[in-house]
């Protein structure tokens, strides 16, 4: 991303937008339960939908974004709470990631087939990857109207060959703010080594 793109999206953030987005993913709600805590990594937080419920459910967790105003957002609400996340600001297109281990890797709805793989590659043994995507459609959706921005059907999983999966789904869905989207969700495991 350029810096246009990093001030886009700061723009939105001081703006407001995603403010009434407090929920955590649903796959995410649906599957934490059986994730073993540690360290999580919540790729492309924004304003830390799912940072916030990981920290609250213990686990130790790094928020990724390019967004300083998200991130400070984020830091606002964690500090309210009561909870440390720490928050990395960076652009997920040219800088490093991260040089440690995760126990759990979360992607919600940030489009960036390359980035799986290194992603991955943070995997500790027995690692969780879960990952929701606009997927391509033809329907009346939420979310992005360019397809670059979605993937095509079978990609998601595809680009997590490999690695157990747990669950892979595409299709409608309805969002908890009552708005359709298409998504290709997915949830796999990094094999531990004998």
């Amino acid at each position: 991303m350029s810096q246009k793109d990093r001030e886009k999206w700061n723009t939105r953030y001081r703006e407001g937008s995603y403010h009434a987005r407090t929920h955590p993913s649903e796959l995410l709600e649906k599957w934490l339960p059986d994730v073993p805590l540690g360290r999580a990594l919540d790729v492309a937080a924004g304003a830390g939908r799912n940072s916030l419920y990981l920290a609250a459910a213990g686990f130790e967790v790094d928020a990724i974004d390019i967004s300083a105003e998200a991130l400070a957002r984020l830091q606002r609400d964690a500090k309210d709470r009561g909870l440390s996340i720490n928050t990395i600001e960076r652009d997920l297109e040219s800088d490093s990631l991260p040089k440690q281990s995760y126990a759990l890797i979360v992607m919600v709805r940030y489009t960036n087939g390359d980035l799986i793989p290194r992603l991955l590659a943070l995997l500790e043994d027995g690692g969780v990857f879960l990952c929701e995507e606009h997927l391509e459609t033809d329907a009346d959706v939420v979310g992005p109207t360019d397809p670059a921005f979605r993937v095509r059907p079978n990609e998601l999983a595809e680009l997590a060959a490999g690695l157990e999966i747990l669950q892979y789904t595409e299709g409608l869905v309805e969002d908890p703010d009552g708005r359709i989207a298409a998504l290709a969700r997915l949830v796999a495991r990094k094999s531990g080594t004998a």
